[in-house]
């Protein structure tokens, strides 16, 4: 294999692997803020155990998240940096400002609710929390906006004497009309996953604490639980709805070669059916006509394209008009060889297996509320089974929706921005970002050390998951009952003097 395939591998497993954490960390750090705003209002044990328990586990993800995040950096400067040169003047403000987001503001404020617990007054340690979610928020925006710009550049042109695209509107590349498509699907996205974590936790618990004959604990720790996650996923449901249909139709706009890739669509039609199963030849843009749709919905790709069933405004254009499209524009630089259609068989199941796994925790979502109703708990296997099962779903959906986004964006590092006057500035082709001078030797070596080490942290995130869900929530001994009339910052310390910590033995955080 030579570099430039190697080096795509290299980004592609690091990357996909870094984002199984990443929604887990931006979901549940708010749910965990909301948890312990809970118990600051009700001062209550129950709480209070379920906002330690979760917070637990929320420091193992979001260490492990930290580590393999940091290799993406060595990539951009070594194996892409070729594409680093292009575009660095322009990607570094926005990675600049979530490095100030995520490591100074996230990770300070997280050490605070580590080590806050005795030290800080519950106000101060609840808005720690807060601060904690709100940043870890604030970092995925200025990610999806550095990436947006891959997707759609803007705010920049090209430096015909420095050979790379220069930044002349930081306002523009942040206000990116892609970036504000993404960033609330990918949010939403990750408090499905977050919220489908704390209600598969919490439902497995209650069932086994039934079973134990513990159903005190079920009631008052495990069930408040499992309806924060199942408000979460109904949440994140409808909201993924929204933005799916906003960002499709923005990505129709700006690439359609990805979505028609995505629906195995040939040629330019009106009310273009959305399959939902399609046989035959995926493996050559070229044989797209090959394929038939044995399963599909009248319309709907046309809905989802331009808002328009049926009609002319319903025309959605197909991959062989795509690529005879970009073949005239850019036949004269690239050849008449180019194929500027991403892969099929990738691109159209990407898409499906992104959405598909959503339906484990609609299920969990829709079975935990009617057996949890009216206070009600339950023992049944099936559905302990069940919150099992939709725990990774929402993690390979996640993952799947990036890899449909980046292996759509092919052949392009960055997609060539069309205006209206047809005036193309700035582009990137994939091949051309690779480096010149890494050998494809020692971007395998790299590969396969970087595989090795991941796979060994994988082990040990999903050890250190499961010994802390089996330990349970923590037990800890009563709260101060809430006084509205001495709402002070010295709150740790009880009416009587006594400081707290002697009465409330704290949960070592510390790793």
């Amino acid at each position: 294999m030579e570099a430039l395939d190697l080096a795509r591998w290299q980004f592609g497993i690091t990357t996909v692997y870094h984002f199984i954490f990443v929604p887990l960390t931006i979901g549940l750090s708010t749910l965990v803020a909301i948890m312990q705003t809970i118990w600051y209002v009700k001062r209550t044990e129950n709480w209070l155990r379920i906002t330690k328990f979760f917070g637990k586990l929320l420091l193992v993800n979001f260490a492990i998240g930290v580590v393999t995040g940091i290799v993406q950096e060595f990539q951009f400067g070594m194996n892409w940096s070729e594409y680093s040169r292009f575009v660095g003047d322009v990607f570094g403000a926005p990675l600049a400002m979530e490095a100030l987001a995520a490591f100074f503001v996230e990770s300070t404020f997280l050490g605070l609710w580590i080590f806050g617990w005795e030290r800080l007054s519950k106000r101060v340690h609840l808005l720690c929390i807060w601060a904690v979610a709100f940043s870890t928020t604030l970092s995925a925006y200025f990610i999806l906006a550095a990436n947006s710009f891959m997707q759609h550049p803007v705010g920049a042109v090209w430096n015909e004497e420095l050979g790379r695209a220069q930044l002349t509107d930081i306002g523009a590349v942040l206000t990116n009309p892609t970036t504000i498509a993404t960033f609330p699907h990918v949010i939403v996205a990750a408090w499905l996953v977050a919220g489908t974590f704390v209600a598969g936790i919490a439902g497995w618990w209650i069932v086994r604490s039934v079973k134990k004959g513990d159903e005190a604990t079920a009631r008052s720790v495990y069930r408040p639980a499992a309806y924060v996650g199942l408000v979460a996923i109904l949440v994140a449901g409808v909201g993924l709805l929204v933005t799916g249909d906003h960002q499709a139709k923005i990505m129709y706009e700006q690439q359609p070669g990805k979505m028609s890739a995505a629906e195995a669509h040939c040629e330019t039609a009106e009310s273009v059916p959305f399959s939902i199963l399609t046989i035959g030849n995926l493996n050559d843009p070229n044989s797209c006509g090959d394929t038939t749709a044995i399963l599909s919905i009248p319309g709907l790709t046309s809905f989802l394209a331009t808002g328009n069933w049926s009609g002319p405004e319903s025309s959605v254009p197909g991959t062989e008009n795509v690529q005879a499209d970009f073949a005239e524009r850019f036949g004269d630089t690239y050849g008449d060889d180019m194929v500027y259609i991403p892969n099929l068989m990738i691109t159209y199941w990407a898409f499906r297996l992104m959405i598909g796994p959503a339906i484990f925790s609609a299920a969990l979502a829709l079975w935990g509320l009617w057996t949890l109703r009216g206070g009600r708990l339950t023992d049944n296997v099936w559905f302990s089974r069940l919150c099992l099962v939709a725990l990774p779903m929402p993690f390979l959906a996640n993952s799947f929706g990036w890899i449909f986004t980046e292996m759509g964006r092919q052949p392009w590092v960055v997609v060539p921005n069309i205006g209206a006057d047809g005036v193309i500035e700035i582009k990137m082709a994939t091949a051309d970002g690779v480096s010149t001078v890494v050998g494809g030797g020692t971007v395998l070596f790299s590969l396969l050390a970087f595989t090795l080490v991941y796979g060994a942290l994988a082990v040990v995130w999903f050890k250190l998951l499961r010994k802390d869900v089996r330990a349970g929530a923590p037990v800890v001994s009563s709260p101060d009952s809430p006084d509205t009339s001495r709402d002070r910052d010295d709150d740790q310390h009880t009416p009587d003097g006594e400081h707290e910590s002697s009465r409330t033995p704290q949960l070592d955080f510390a790793y």
